[in-house]
């Protein structure tokens, strides 16, 4: 009998050691990359970490003094009875009068906390309003949150996330732009870096960026005027090509104009509308011969990086780093806009432009030329910080191209030198002549808070300076020659 009962207990113990090593075992498993990799939830554990800290630093604090309480009380004790009994109850009446006084100041401070609450959200309310109602300046930008256009099903927008989402959302306090508290034209960090951590799986991706100092609410963001003044000379017109927002799902990490030739040679994902042959060997006569998504027959290809909802468990295997969900935008514009001190001529048929600097966190920003915004405040323009747009505000992507051309040459050695910007007044340098200016506007509803970000270059760490777009033109002539009437003409089409 006493044999048995041993080789009982025996077993009950390999049995409770054994579950012991089932349960590490499924708690060592690491979580996906992008769960590690989304700025919100790094900003949450980092004050995770600073609240525990402090806890454990209060709760020694209150030991130490309880013991010390209770040395100084063995020594009255010691010396007279009577007076013990007196202090006892001086003390307990000391104590009932500090409660009191505690309770109505916890009070007056609940009080106060109420009150500031309804004060932030009136002033917050106030400021939104007088955001909406803001003027714009030059062409007025697109609002896609009028669109009746239907977001796909498996994209969350911003009204669904306030009806799906019972708990409050996690993220991180905005920061600011260090040079500039408007956050609209300081230059980024060229090589931001992540916050130290012994997790060997948060190691994995702790500088893969963004960060979350690469964020800034919109509404901290100074206004200011978008468009240069027109003068007399100018061409106020605008035309629009209707080619959707990449429905057709066309997407691929080549740049037939900077890499042609080279499958994988941006090492980012791009979106595509309009012609739908383009990819890593497209040339003049393959885009000329394909299908497209735009209407009256622009053959011409656009496209632009991706942008991904980091909270998602999406292409965590990605060897560039580029994980989470594929966003697709809400709604596109795609407008051909005049200059501001000219007529435009017609661009020539099969131009290739590019705009921003995929490599700007590190090239630096001579060549950046990304624009982020929200709507409802598209007066104000972040340059180096993804925005914080409230509940009920899309992301938008403002990516202008370059308009001066030279007159002669479709593409050149730098991608750059044949097509250059006009100056801070519009004008042209001499011996160019403005061609109609191409603006993509891209609106996305993004998850709330710091946790969405651009494909990128490994080691530009998903700097949101580094956007940047393509556009070769395939347009017919006959379609150009519309384009160019419209803008000289002051019309709208």
């Amino acid at each position: 009998m006493t044999s048995s009962r041993r080789m009982a207990a025996a077993m009950s113990a390999l049995a409770v050691v054994a579950s012991g090593l089932v349960s590490a075992a499924v708690i060592g498993v690491a979580p996906a990359l992008a769960d590690h990799c989304d700025p919100a939830e790094q900003a949450s554990q980092g004050q995770q970490q600073n609240n525990n800290r402090q806890r454990r630093n209060g709760d020694q604090q209150g030991q130490d003094d309880q013991q010390d309480q209770n040395q100084d009380q063995g020594q009255d004790q010691g010396q007279d009875q009577g007076q013990n009994q007196d202090q006892g109850q001086n003390q307990g009446q000391n104590q009932d009068q500090g409660q009191d006084q505690n309770q109505g100041q916890n009070d007056q401070q609940q009080n106060g906390d109420q009150n500031n609450q309804q004060n932030d959200q009136q002033n917050g309310d106030q400021q939104q309003g007088q955001d909406q109602q803001a003027p714009q300046g030059g062409a007025k930008l697109l609002d896609p949150a009028a669109s009746p256009e239907d977001a796909p099903e498996d994209e969350q927008t911003a009204s669904t996330f306030s009806r799906r989402r019972n708990n409050p959302t996690r993220t991180a306090t905005p920061v600011p732009t260090r040079n500039n508290p408007g956050g609209g034209n300081a230059s980024p960090t060229a090589s931001p870096t992540g916050s130290a951590t012994n997790d060997p799986d948060e190691a994995a991706c702790a500088d893969l960026g963004p960060f979350p100092e690469d964020f800034v609410d919109i509404r901290r963001v100074a206004p200011q005027r978008v468009n240069a003044r027109f003068n007399r000379n100018g061409s106020r017109g605008t035309f629009v090509s209707q080619c959707g927002r990449n429905e057709n799902k066309h997407n691929n990490p080549d740049n037939f104009i900077v890499a042609p030739g080279v499958s994988n040679g941006a090492h980012h994902l791009h979106d595509y509308v309009g012609n739908l042959s383009t990819d890593a060997f497209s040339t003049d006569e393959s885009l000329a011969a394909a299908g497209t998504t735009c209407r009256l027959g622009d053959r011409s290809t656009y496209f632009w990086p991706v942008l991904r909802n980091r909270k998602v468990d999406a292409n965590d295997n990605d060897p560039d780093g580029n994980v989470g969900q594929q966003l697709t935008a809400r709604a596109v514009q795609l407008q051909f806009r005049g200059n501001a001190s000219s007529r435009v001529v017609a661009m020539p048929r099969f131009l290739r432009i590019i705009t921003g600097d995929a490599k700007a966190a590190t090239n630096g920003t001579a060549n950046a030329k990304a624009a982020w915004s929200c709507t409802g405040f598209q007066n104000r323009i972040t340059t180096d910080k993804y925005p914080l747009c409230p509940r009920g505000s899309l992301v938008l992507r403002i990516l202008d191209f370059p308009s001066c051309w030279d007159g002669q040459n479709t593409d050149s050695a730098n991608h750059r030198t044949h097509v250059v910007f006009p100056d801070q007044n519009g004008a042209c340098p001499q011996g160019t002549r403005a061609i109609p200016q191409l603006r993509m506007t891209l609106a996305y509803s993004v998850p709330q808070g710091p946790s969405y970000a651009l494909d990128a270059f490994p080691e530009q760490k998903h700097n949101p300076v580094t956007d940047h777009a393509d556009f070769a033109n395939v347009m017919p002539d006959r379609l150009m020659q519309t384009v160019v009437s419209c803008i000289n003409r002051g019309r709208r089409c």
